[in-house]
C-alpha cells in the first residue's frame, strides 16, 4: 500500500507546526499523527475538523470508556486499521477497556459476555448505523435505556465523525503509525 496523499513534512513553517501541535493532546511525546499531517495539506479544512474532533475527544459528555468503545467499533466496522490502531494504543487502557474487549471490538458481537448491558447497547447501535444508517426503535430504545438525550445525540455525532475519519484514512491509505496496535483479523 502506498499512501495516496503525503503528509506535510518537516521542517514545518511556523503556522503548520502550531496547527499540528494543536491536534495533539498536551504532553504527548509522539510526532503529530500522519492523519493530521495529511489533513494539513488543506489547512482551512483541517482547522474546521479539529474543532469538532477535539471537542468530541476532550469535552464530550460520554465517558472515556463509552467514547473509545464507540470509536473502536466504528473503525473496526469500516476496516479502518489506522484509526483503530491509534485509539486502541493511545486510549483503550486508560479508558478501562481490557485487552480482550479491545480485540472483541473487531471480532466480537454485542452479545458477548465481556460487555455490560450499556456497552452492548452502544455496540448494537454502532453496528446498526453501520449497516443501515438508521436505528430501529428497538435499538434506539436499548440505547436510551443507558444514555440520556444529550449523550444519545453525542453518540450519533461521534459515530458519524469517526466514520468520516475512517473514510479519510482508508481513502488516502494513510500508513499506520509505528506505535499503533494492529487491527485483529476478523
Amino acid at each position: 500500500m502506498k499512501q495516496r496523499i503525503d503528509g506535510v513534512a518537516p521542517p514545518y513553517p511556523p503556522e503548520t507546526d502550531r496547527a499540528l501541535h494543536r491536534w495533539m493532546p498536551p504532553g504527548v511525546a509522539h510526532e503529530p499523527l500522519m492523519l493530521f499531517k495529511v489533513l494539513e495539506r488543506h489547512p482551512e479544512l483541517a482547522s474546521r475538523m479539529r474543532a469538532l474532533g477535539s471537542g468530541l475527544l476532550v469535552h464530550g459528555t460520554l465517558s472515556d470508556a463509552d467514547r473509545e468503545l464507540v470509536i473502536a467499533r466504528v473503525c473496526a466496522q469500516c476496516g479502518c486499521a489506522y484509526e483503530w490502531g491509534v485509539h486502541m494504543a493511545a486510549y483503550a487502557e486508560a479508558a478501562g477497556l481490557t485487552r480482550r474487549q479491545v480485540a472483541l471490538t473487531v471480532t466480537g458481537t454485542p452479545d458477548d459476555p465481556a460487555w455490560s448491558p450499556r456497552q452492548a447497547a452502544l455496540l448494537r447501535a454502532v453496528d446498526e448505523l453501520h449497516a443501515t444508517s438508521r436505528l430501529t426503535d428497538a435499538v434506539w430504545s436499548g440505547l436510551r435505556d443507558h444514555l440520556d438525550e444529550t449523550e444519545a445525540l453525542e453518540f450519533l455525532v461521534l459515530a458519524g465523525w469517526y466514520r468520516t475519519i475512517a473514510y479519510v484514512a482508508n481513502g488516502a491509505e494513510i500508513e499506520p503509525e509505528p506505535w499503533a496496535l494492529a487491527l485483529p483479523e476478523r
